[in-house]
């Protein structure tokens, strides 16, 4: 390969285009945590929805349930029945949303890999 530069050239060229090669790199990294953030985002405030809706849904379908237990129960135990009915309610809405925080992939592959491109690259600039 015939190549005019002098090694100061060479070394300065290197030197930019690694330089380029990372400001790209961090805004690959930016843009691809941006998309997993808005997707976890996304399930959080889905959770907190559901969370809000079912506070006053609960609170009424709970008095209901109460009263209309406390025609064959004491109201004790009434109440308490009730409790455990909402309480399986909010593990399934817990497990749920669990499930949905877990899709969230935020050790960003795409970045991972242009990285070890980048490696293999700047290994074949060496030689």
């Amino acid at each position: 390969m015939n190549d005019d530069r002098s090694l100061g050239e060479v070394v300065s060229d290197l030197g930019e285009n690694l330089s380029t090669l990372l400001k790209q790199e961090v805004e690959l990294a930016k843009t691809e945590l941006r998309s997993e953030v808005t997707k976890a985002g996304k399930g959080a405030g889905m959770l907190g929805g559901a969370g809000l809706g079912a506070w006053f849904a609960l609170v009424f379908l709970s008095l209901a349930l109460m009263f209309l237990l406390d025609n064959w129960l004491p109201i004790e135990a009434a109440a308490l029945i009730t409790a455990a009915v909402w309480a399986v309610v909010a593990a399934v809405l817990a497990v749920l949303g669990r499930a949905r925080l877990k899709k969230a992939h935020p050790e960003l592959p795409h970045t991972q890999q242009s990285l070890k491109e980048d490696a293999s690259w700047a290994r074949a600039q060496k030689s």
